[in-house]
């Protein structure tokens, strides 16, 4: 049985619900907030550094709460929706984004016992929070911003082929084409190896 408590905090309700009660009552938004911020945050920190996460949580959820009237209630889960936000604030971070994967990718390259030992250290503890491998970190800086989008959204969500078309809003057909693309171009980087079956991608 469900509580009348529960009912009203929302806690039982499927998000597009949350957020058709949201459009009265604002407040209900907290529910999505609290839901789905976490993954959000992980996502964030793994595109951009922790440093900056916390800023893209909150404009993302500010995005979110503002256009929900436009929310297409038929999606119960908004994940979907939610990532493709997100997606879009770090391309407004994408210099911040760039300047962390060309640091990953220095850390390929750089022979232990040299100088800038302090700063690799630092960065591959960086690297081995963001999931990230130096190597995979190369062949990301090769990636066009839409490729990187794609791809990580793929090996760090757990939304479907049809989900991530939603959250770029593109045909699933054009994820699935581009994805393939994407994984032969990295194969070459790396040797052969699939990008998506690395445990840094899992």
């Amino acid at each position: 049985m469900v509580s009348a408590q529960a009912l009203l905090d929302g806690s039982t309700l499927d998000d597009s619900t949350v957020i058709a009660r949201s459009l009265g009552r604002p407040e209900m938004f907290a529910v999505l907030f609290d839901r789905h911020a976490d993954e959000i945050f992980r996502y964030a920190a793994r595109r951009l550094g922790p440093e900056i996460a916390e800023d893209v949580v909150a404009e993302v959820f500010l995005a979110a709460f503002r256009g929900r009237a436009r929310y297409d209630p038929s999606r119960p889960d908004a994940r979907p929706w939610l990532y493709g936000i997100a997606t879009n604030v770090v391309a407004h971070h994408r210099g911040a984004e760039r300047r962390r994967v060309r640091a990953m990718a220095k850390v390929a390259g750089q022979r232990p016992g040299s100088p800038a030992d302090a700063f690799d250290e630092r960065s591959v503890e960086r690297v081995a929070a963001g999931g990230l491998r130096p190597r995979l970190a190369q062949a990301l800086a090769g990636l066009s911003a839409k490729e990187r989008d794609l791809l990580l959204l793929v090996a760090w969500t757990d939304l479907t082929y049809e989900e991530v078309a939603r959250a770029l809003e593109i045909p699933v057909g054009t994820v699935r084409s581009r994805l393939h693309r994407v994984r032969a171009k990295l194969r070459r980087v790396l040797g052969g190896s699939d990008p998506l079956s690395l445990e840094s991608m899992a």
